[in-house]
């Protein structure tokens, strides 16, 4: 991602996975650097935002990330908020029940996100839910 960066420093979509990178490294100032860039180059766009909620969940930011999560339910009165990302955030608070009831409603609405379901290492405190390995066999996927 970094080399994409220098080839193109405006691209947010690199610099919200090099934020995941970062994140799943355990390295969350320079995450929420890079979600943060990727919020301002990709303005009015709900992903990268979702993803800084994240960061700011993980590593502890529970105010910051109640409050991406506000913004996001304001926006989602006008544009599309998917609501794998949603449970990516509630994910990273620890609040399965709020995680596993978005991720549910991914699966009615066919989230284009739901197929990273059975390897998105974002989900792992969930993995061990019953209702998280019942969404994995609706979804077919083999055990």
């Amino acid at each position: 991602m970094r080399k994409t960066i220098d080839l193109d420093p405006n691209y947010w979509w690199a610099h919200s996975w090099l934020g995941r990178a970062y994140e799943q490294q355990s390295q969350f100032r320079e995450a929420i650097a890079e979600f943060q860039e990727a919020v301002r180059l990709g303005s009015g766009i709900t992903e990268p935002r979702a993803l800084l909620g994240r960061a700011y969940a993980v590593s502890g930011k529970r105010a910051e990330a109640q409050k991406v999560l506000d913004e996001l339910s304001e926006v989602s009165k006008h544009i599309y908020v998917s609501p794998y990302n949603i449970a990516l955030i509630y994910a990273g608070l620890g609040e399965k029940d709020q995680a596993l009831a978005w991720l549910e409603r991914a699966f009615a609405e066919r989230c284009t996100w739901m197929p990273l379901l059975r390897v998105d290492p974002e989900l792992d405190n969930l993995r061990s839910d019953p209702r998280f390995q019942g969404l994995l066999r609706r979804m077919n996927f083999p055990p």
